[in-house]
C-alpha cells in the first residue's frame, strides 16, 4: 500500500476522536495527516512527510487554539429570554413584598417579590428587577 494512503488512514483515525470526545485538537492533527497525505502523494520522501505532519498541526494547533479559546470565552451581546428581563424596570400593579405582589414588565403581567423581605413597594412605583426566580421576578 502507499505511503499517502496509510497517511489518510492516519486522519480518519485521527478524526474518530474528535467526533467521540469533541477535542478540536484532534481535527487539527487529523488535517495534518491529509497534508502528508498530500506530500507523498506528490513523491515526498518520509522525512518530508513527517516534517510536514508535524509542521501543520503544531502550526494548527498554535493558531486556532487561542482563537476558538477567545471566542468561548466571550459573552453575547444580545440578551434573550429570561436573561434580558434582569436588571430591566417594571411598574408595580399590586402592592409588592416579600410575600408575594404583581408588576408589569416587558408588557407583561408578572409575579413578584421584593429582593429584601423587609422591604415593600406600592401601586405605581418603579421597582428594578433583580433576577427571574422561576416564574416570579425578584425585585429592588
Amino acid at each position: 500500500m502507499d505511503a499517502w494512503v496509510w497517511w489518510l488512514i492516519a486522519a480518519v483515525g485521527l478524526g474518530i476522536p474528535l467526533v467521540l470526545t469533541a477535542m478540536p485538537e484532534f481535527g487539527m492533527l487529523a488535517v495534518g495527516g491529509v497534508a502528508a497525505a498530500v506530500t507523498a502523494g506528490l513523491g515526498g520522501g518520509p522525512v518530508a512527510q513527517v516534517a510536514v505532519f508535524a509542521l501543520v498541526s503544531t502550526a494548527l494547533i498554535l493558531v486556532v487554539r487561542p482563537l476558538a479559546r477567545r471566542s468561548r470565552l466571550q459573552h453575547p451581546g444580545l440578551r434573550s429570554g429570561v436573561d434580558a428581563l434582569q436588571g430591566r424596570q417594571a411598574l408595580v400593579l399590586e402592592r409588592v413584598d416579600g410575600q408575594g405582589g404583581r408588576i408589569k414588565l416587558a408588557g407583561e403581567v408578572w409575579s413578584a417579590r421584593s429582593l429584601d423581605p423587609g422591604e415593600s413597594y406600592e401601586v405605581g412605583s418603579q421597582v428594578d428587577v433583580a433576577e427571574i426566580d422561576g416564574a416570579t421576578a425578584v425585585v429592588m
